[in-house]
């Protein structure tokens, strides 16, 4: 007999992706415009009370950057990108977090998403409901039937729900310098729910 639970979670930890696109004419000047931008957007966001270990690097790359209007391919500069994956524990602080880094030259940002610090608790408050849906609809159908319910003996499990719902940044992001930095960007996390399904095998007497 099968059985299903829910429990609703209100997300606690926003995941936020920021981003750097440089240009420069040769390698070490596209490196250096990116790594002062990007210094600047890590030291912006500590200043927020975010852990070191919650700001990483999640990529960084050159890349030539060709000329396809000439008969002979060249090259005629480079374009350097890096970005941030920065983890925000206290949700009142995402808003920031996103102003923070667009206003010390960030150009990019990613989908936000958001997760629960505790998912084994809401997972767990899931499983007691779908055990005892399961449960009562076995009482049930044994009643019906003329049986009488013997020892569990198996137990299957299934999840479907997931605590980390994506969305895209509120505005449409610009350059630096553009004039938008200082809008707020809204972020509201929502709720999601979990969902675990279950199956029970009975002995039946």
């Amino acid at each position: 007999m099968s059985g299903v639970g829910k429990a609703t979670v209100t997300p606690d930890i926003a995941v936020i992706n920021v981003g750097v696109t440089a240009q420069g004419a040769t390698i070490k000047l596209a490196q250096k415009e990116l790594n002062i931008k990007m210094d600047a957007i890590a030291k912006a966001v500590k200043q927020l009370n975010i852990d070191t270990k919650d700001v990483k690097t999640a990529n960084y790359s050159i890349n030539p950057r060709y000329d396809y209007q000439s008969t002979t391919q060249r090259i005629v500069g480079y374009d350097a990108n890096s970005s941030l994956t920065i983890k925000v524990r206290n949700m009142d602080k995402a808003n920031n977090v996103v102003d923070a880094a667009t206003a010390n030259g960030a150009n990019q940002v990613g989908g936000i998403s958001f997760d629960v610090d505790d998912r084994t608790k809401i997972e767990n408050q899931a499983r007691e409901l779908a055990v005892a849906d399961a449960k009562k609809k076995a009482e049930t159908a044994a009643k019906i039937a003329g049986f009488s319910l013997g020892r569990i003996v198996n137990y299957e499990e299934g999840a479907n729900g997931n605590p980390r719902p994506e969305l895209m940044y509120a505005k449409a992001m610009t350059p630096y310098g553009a004039g938008d930095a200082a809008v707020v960007s809204p972020i509201e996390p929502g709720s999601n729910e979990i969902t675990i399904q279950v199956s029970l095998s009975y002995e039946l007497r």
